[in-house]
């Protein structure tokens, strides 16, 4: 247990009342919503003081510290792609802070850095967010941004020399690309600069731009978006052909548009492909005279159909082919298209499959994966017979490969060892099934490491997601190694609300139905007590974002039954959240307090409206940046005032807040500020429920 004593901070307390379909909302902290004011700011240099006082006398602390820093040392690979004979990915090794996107000239010529955000400053504060090569691999476009604020600028990069051209484009937050086949130009999607439109827009009005290489970004004209509603999110796509331009809208993570401009026409009109459905479209790809796009419309496993592009008047459902069908057990996460064969990345119980099949569906073989575990990402071009992707598993860190389809030859691009004195073989994964509340069938992976006992005295992390139609397997943690060292139990349910089980697995955690999400997850931490993993002293619990939402309705909905939470960038105050930075993207997954019907079920479930005093709560460590553009630092801020007040705080069980100031939602944080937090993490939880952390 934590013993170190404190001086607690006595936190003002200014109630502001708002009336929401006839209730009366109390809001003791609103004050707190300031991160700019000079009271706020105060406010959180004494928690963190606190905090840091707090956790630097855990027991262990520097040989916890040690053992992080080299596991996090050990290198990842992600974002493999094949472009016109040339192999683009990112790679972090030893004490880099940010990863570094190398090019290969083959797949046998040397590895060459191409952009080093490293060199960008001393404290490795500025991050390479995205890249997209042109189609013939000679010129690439990349984001960086800094501080993990997200907010990218557009630069463009000579691949064979490195020199950089003079075009900086700024506000490309997840910027979408498509070149033009001679590389004259490309289309884009950038935001608005602030000012140029009413407070708080800035941070929605996705649209799509056309750049003339060598052009002033202010003459961009706007190719599509203007009308559209201001939270729609846009993407471009553009075949090598350079034909058919492409652009998805997206409303939330449930459904979207597709439509088609073809450039050849000189009306200049985006035809509608799918639109007004309750749907999905994505991926889609021109291949061989059709476009290939992946949807869940009348499949919720989803399946992959395609358009005839030489009869462009008959787009819609009724003119849509199925090429590869919907499974019953199986839901397909995404796919690739190359000169020969369809590629798809298939999700069959939560483990990861990649499947072969021919262009018209007919199905040939699986590519074999290195073990049980997950795919990142899939890509492969029309033009070419090679696909490259993306893979990690709980006891391998994300490593990529290259398949060529002709002879079905596996290559690592460049191997990860693994951390030294972690053997996988001494590890034990289990996936394992227990009925939630309403009976519905959850699977679950258990880690630890062979021959612990079900005694109930494991010290046993659960942790989960459960929202925005994200899959969640068997995957790289890099601090895991030290929790299993310990004889510590890992635990990560498929909840509701997530894809692993196709859409209707994903709406049955959202909206009215998010209640089944926590309850998914009290039903896990019921179900290893039950199992003699652990016992409620000896379990903590975890999650980030919208993970930390799921945390916190656990600690507010069953407090009895965990001894401590890792609660990271929260959504916590569920009526207010979508009034700030960019959450109103998030109203089709959550619902907005604005709604009558929505108010109800948020206020029902809201952490921060469910907090009672008298009820004897577990230790907290809410985590926060302060530069964060998604989810706002009030979240983190107001919830531990609140959590405060009603709490003893006797050392035992504290309520902490660790706001980092350079630091955003996670994106680009630099390997030193990650050793750090994790030792917050994982030294905050050990002390809890029992470990010590004696490294040997």
């Amino acid at each position: 247990m934590v013993q170190t004593r404190t001086e607690t901070i006595a936190t003002r307390v200014e109630p502001v009342t708002d009336v929401l379909h006839g209730h009366e909302i109390v809001d003791p902290y609103r004050w707190l919503e300031d991160g700019d004011a000079p009271d706020v700011r105060a406010w959180t240099a004494a928690q963190n003081a606190r905090t840091e006082a707090v956790l630097s006398a855990v027991p262990g602390r520097a040989a916890l510290e040690q053992r992080l820093s080299d596991l996090l040392q050990v290198g990842s690979v992600s974002g493999l792609a094949e472009v016109n004979g040339r192999y683009f990915y990112q790679a972090r090794s030893g004490d880099q802070n940010q990863p570094v996107l190398y090019v290969k000239d083959g797949l046998d010529g040397e590895a060459r850095v191409l952009v080093d955000p490293n060199r960008e400053g001393e404290q490795g504060l500025v991050s390479l967010d995205w890249w997209y090569p042109s189609h013939d691999a000679s010129l690439l476009a990349y984001g960086l941004s800094a501080n993990g604020d997200e907010w990218s600028t557009l630069h463009v990069v000579d691949v064979a020399t490195g020199d950089l051209l003079p075009d900086r484009i700024a506000r490309t937050r997840y910027a979408s690309i498509a070149w033009l086949p001679d590389n004259s130009g490309f289309y884009y999607t950038r935001y608005p600069d602030p000012g140029s439109v009413p407070a708080g827009q800035e941070n929605y009005n996705r649209h799509v731009f056309f750049h003339p290489l060598g052009a002033d970004p202010e003459t961009d004209e706007k190719i599509f978006g203007e009308g559209r509603k201001a939270e729609d999110m846009l993407s471009v796509a553009l075949g090598p052909e350079g034909r058919r331009l492409l652009v998805s809208a997206f409303e939330g993570w449930a459904r979207s548009d597709l439509y088609l401009r073809d450039l050849n026409d000189d009306d200049g009109l985006f035809i509608p492909v799918m639109e007004g459905f309750d749907a999905i479209f994505a991926n889609a790809i021109v291949q061989d005279g059709r476009l290939l796009v992946l949807t869940n419309l009348d499949a919720p496993n989803y399946r992959l159909i395609g358009f005839d592009l030489s009869r462009p008047e008959a787009f819609g459902p009724d003119a849509a082919a199925t090429v590869v069908r919907e499974a019953e057990t199986r839901v397909i996460e995404g796919f690739a298209a190359t000169a020969a064969e369809i590629v798809t990345v298939e999700l069959e119980a939560a483990i990861a499959h990649i499947r072969r099949y021919k262009p018209d569906g007919a199905p040939v073989r699986e590519i074999d994966l290195p073990g049980i575990g997950s795919v990142t990402h899939v890509h492969g071009s029309p033009t070419s017979s090679v696909v490259t992707f993306g893979y990690h598993s709980f006891v391998q860190p994300s490593s990529c490969y290259v398949v060529n389809l002709q002879d079905g030859e596996r290559r690592d691009i460049s191997p990860v060892a693994l951390p030294p004195g972690y053997d996988p073989a001494a590890i034990l994964i289990r996936q394992v099934t227990y009925p939630s509340k309403d009976g519905t069938e959850i699977t679950m992976f258990v880690v630890h490491s062979k021959g612990i006992a079900l005694d109930g005295e494991n010290p046993t992390y659960l942790t989960g997601y459960g929202g925005f139609n994200i899959s969640r397997g068997s995957e790289y943690g890099p601090s895991l190694p030290a929790w299993l060292e310990q004889g510590g139990v890992f635990a990560l349910p498929n909840l509701r609300g997530g894809a692993e089980y196709g859409e209707a697995w994903h709406r049955a955690g959202m909206r009215d139905k998010k209640q089944n999400v926590f309850d998914d997850f009290h039903a896990a931490a019921e179900w290893l007590i039950e199992q003699g993993y652990t016992k409620p002293e000896k379990l903590a619990i975890g999650g980030g974002s919208n993970g930390g939402l799921l945390v916190g309705a656990a600690i507010t909905q069953r407090p009895e039954l965990f001894n401590a939470v890792f609660c990271a960038v929260p959504l916590l105050d569920m009526l207010r959240y979508h009034t700030f930075s960019i959450a109103r993207l998030w109203i089709p997954e959550y619902g907005s307090a604005d709604d009558a019907d929505a108010f109800a079920w948020l206020r029902a479930y809201s952490p921060y409206h469910n907090v009672h005093a008298g009820t004897h709560y577990p230790a907290i460590l809410i985590t926060t940046g302060e530069q964060d553009s998604r989810v706002d630092p009030l979240h983190a801020r107001k919830m531990t005032a609140l959590l405060q007040s009603v709490s003893s705080d006797d050392g035992e069980r504290p309520v902490l807040l660790r706001a980092e100031a350079n630091a955003g939602h996670g994106q680009g944080k630099p390997l030193h500020k990650r050793v750090a937090e994790a030792a917050d993490q994982w030294g905050f939880i050990g002390a809890q429920v029992g470990v010590e952390w004696a490294m040997t």
